[in-house]
């Protein structure tokens, strides 16, 4: 709190003046302020191995940057003659500050005061956190343990009535979306309306073992018959294989190098463009790559380092790495220009599109839609995944909904086919209806399906009169696969062009520096979906 004097009596340096007696008052709140929950809670926090509130506000934002809003605020004891006893800070703590030299709404939940519950809030302090963030266009960060403001048992005593439920700023925290970038970090236990604004962002993280998220926690929980720990009932490696957040990490420290990096590809808000990062001037890719991909269709290979040999070196920033793994998602930079990625990952089930790998594909697109990111996709999709589980996830409205973001969407797409693409899942390689770039390797494999599935019942009769079947299917199959070339497809202009894959490199810089002309600064017409 960078109004703190470090305790300095107004009058201590002798020069008393009319407004000392207040001078002093204004000191001793201060100091009460900062006491937050007092030394017993601080030291109970410290042993679990987490930072308190204003710890993370000083380490998160740049060295002395943070200008705290309603430092004084809270719930003051009075005696019968009007004098302070004592205050209960709130438990909300927000202002202004620097993360790298660019200004930002920085806010963090203070667990030792009533484990950041609404009797101990004042849910104005939170309202004004997320219209400062809108009204001055400033991303926005919270730092969440606790409730977040969310109510308690205790909260019906305190407030002496009940109430019809509602979200004090519901709608600010959701415009928001539409128009900043919003990080939200889990780092303590989560739960209610926390768990709500924690996952209401474009990135959220919970850390390893410290923080866990519920919609209600182990005691609620246990009441209705069900007995887990923090760790079992809302862990961080459960919500980040569901996708309710994006991702883990190991320590506190870890979580606030994130959202430096997270933030550091996107505008501020949506009226402006991303800003240029350091460049990668090199144009040269790395000789592997005419080999990444082997010839054999049913062998996999993994993506990542495809993707780092592409992008500029070490720009790297994956999203979402536990869930959806059908595809990997992030930001990466082409010659210092940030650009979203979505990379089809042949690891994980061959690539095919699962109910939760279509929302990350949705969740992506929207980011860089929202945020003026163009595009890159490297494809090598079989298709949407078929059986009895795909049904009962209903694969195809997800997938639906991701189609429908890729063609709402409105940012330059540059797509990479890598090997398969196929069937409708496949149509969502990039929008059909407007200019997009598509380069596709030697090895790409296209079509409506695989021959592979439906050679034998298409040729069902000229096999069944075949006095040798397996010699009759191998013709077919070979006289296919010279019609179905890609080298076929790019005589009709079916592909932009085909590259060796040593060459990516230098023809997405040559995009990128054209394509981003295209980009238009303001809101979209819908933002993100949570």
């Amino acid at each position: 709190m960078n109004s703190n004097n470090g305790g300095k009596s107004a009058t201590s340096d002798g020069l008393a003046g009319p407004w000392a007696t207040e001078l002093d008052e204004l000191e001793r709140r201060r100091a009460l302020a900062l006491a937050m929950g007092g030394p017993d809670k601080l030291a109970r926090q410290a042993a679990t191995g987490r930072l308190d509130a204003r710890a993370r506000l000083a380490l998160m934002a740049d060295e002395g940057s943070f200008a705290e809003w309603g430092a004084l605020a809270g719930f003051g004891r009075y005696a019968e003659d009007g004098q302070l006893e004592g205050v209960q800070p709130a438990n909300f703590l927000f202002g202004t500050a620097r993360i790298d030299g660019r200004p930002v709404v920085l806010s963090a939940d203070d667990f030792t005061v009533r484990g950041g519950a609404a009797d101990a809030s004042l849910h104005r302090k939170m309202v004004d956190a997320e219209r400062m963030a809108a009204e001055w266009k400033l991303p926005i960060i919270r730092m969440i343990e606790g409730t977040g403001g969310g109510g308690s048992v205790r909260t019906l005593e305190t407030m002496g009535h009940s109430y019809v439920p509602e979200v004090p700023g519901l709608e600010t925290i959701v415009a928001n979306l539409g128009q900043v970038p919003v990080v939200a970090l889990g780092l303590g236990p989560v739960a209610g309306l926390g768990a709500g604004r924690l996952v209401m962002a474009h990135y959220s993280l919970l850390v390893d073992g410290l923080a866990q998220m519920f919609v209600a926690g182990p005691p609620v929980v246990a009441a209705a018959g069900e007995h887990r720990t923090k760790e079992e009932l809302g862990g961080a490696a459960i919500h980040a294989a569901n996708g309710a957040v994006d991702d883990r990490v190991a320590s506190e420290t870890e979580a606030f190098a994130r959202v430096r990096r997270f933030l550091s590809y996107l505008p501020a808000h949506v009226d402006e463009l991303p800003p240029r990062g350091p460049r990668d001037r090199s144009r040269k890719g790395a000789a592997w790559l005419d080999a990444a991909v082997p010839r054999d269709g049913r062998k996999l290979y993994p993506v990542r380092p495809i993707i780092a040999a592409v992008f500029d070196r070490d720009s790297w920033f994956e999203i979402g790495a536990e869930w959806g793994a059908g595809v990997v998602t992030g930001l990466a930079r082409l010659d210092g220009w940030p650009v979203a990625v979505i990379a089809s990952n042949p690891e994980a089930l061959g690539g095919l599109w699962t109910a939760a790998t279509a929302r990350k594909v949705e969740r992506m697109v929207d980011l860089a839609d929202s945020f003026h990111l163009p595009l890159v996709q490297m494809v090598d999709n079989p298709g949407f995944m078929i059986g009895r589980r795909a049904e009962e996830e209903g694969t195809i409205r997800w997938g639906s909904r991701a189609l429908a973001a890729i063609y709402q969407s409105s940012v330059p797409w540059a797509t990479i086919i890598m090997r398969k693409c196929y069937g409708m899942a496949g149509s969502g390689h990039a929008p059909a209806d407007r200019l997009r770039l598509r380069l596709a390797w030697p090895s790409g494999d296209w079509g409506s399906l695989p021959i592979s599935g439906g050679l034998e019942a298409a040729y069902r009769a000229e096999l069944e009169a075949s006095d040798d079947p397996a010699a009759t299917l191998k013709t077919i199959k070979d006289r296919l696969d010279r019609v179905r070339s890609p080298f076929r497809t790019a005589e009709r202009y079916g592909v932009e062009d085909i590259i060796a894959p040593s060459e990516t490199r230098a023809r997405l810089v040559d995009w990128i520096d054209l394509a981003r002309r295209a980009l238009r600064p303001g809101a979209k017409r819908r933002g993100p979906r949570p």
